[in-house]
């Protein structure tokens, strides 16, 4: 499995409510509003992690963590996220995405990073743990 991870600030004049409303309902669902196949083609997971800062156990403060979402996607194969950058960066599709962004982000520098992960047994006696993705229809 392959993981891409986006970073978002949202625009200053936007709340996190009219930020989230705005992925959720429109950004997220561009391709398919404008009647084009899937942006992100052979994703098998695609989700939007909105972050609210809390104290920190050993300051007390809340910090301000520099962005307002994580954007998650997992893909079978880096030859499928490869694919996907094509389809987004497509001269025929990044107009109609940049111009969607400017309602949603307070930039286009937003970072993509790829994921390596190490996972620690968290279960009840010290076993592995997972997570099981299932389509439903």
């Amino acid at each position: 499995m392959f993981k891409q991870i986006c970073f978002f600030r949202k625009r200053p004049d936007m709340t996190m409510d009219e930020f989230m409303d705005y992925y959720e309902n429109q950004h997220s669902q561009l391709s398919k509003r404008m009647g084009r196949a899937p942006s992100l083609p052979n994703a098998q997971r695609y989700v939007r992690r909105y972050l609210v800062p809390e104290k920190n156990p050993v300051t007390g403060d809340v910090h301000d963590p520099g962005y307002d979402c994580i954007m998650e996607i997992w893909w079978n194969s880096r030859e499928d996220f490869e694919n996907s950058q094509r389809v987004i960066s497509d001269p025929e599709r990044l107009p109609a995405i940049k111009e969607d962004e400017t309602h949603l982000f307070a930039s286009h520098i937003n970072p993509v990073c790829s994921v390596i992960e190490y996972e620690s047994p968290m279960g009840p006696n010290g076993e592995a743990t997972g997570v099981e993705i299932v389509h439903r229809g």
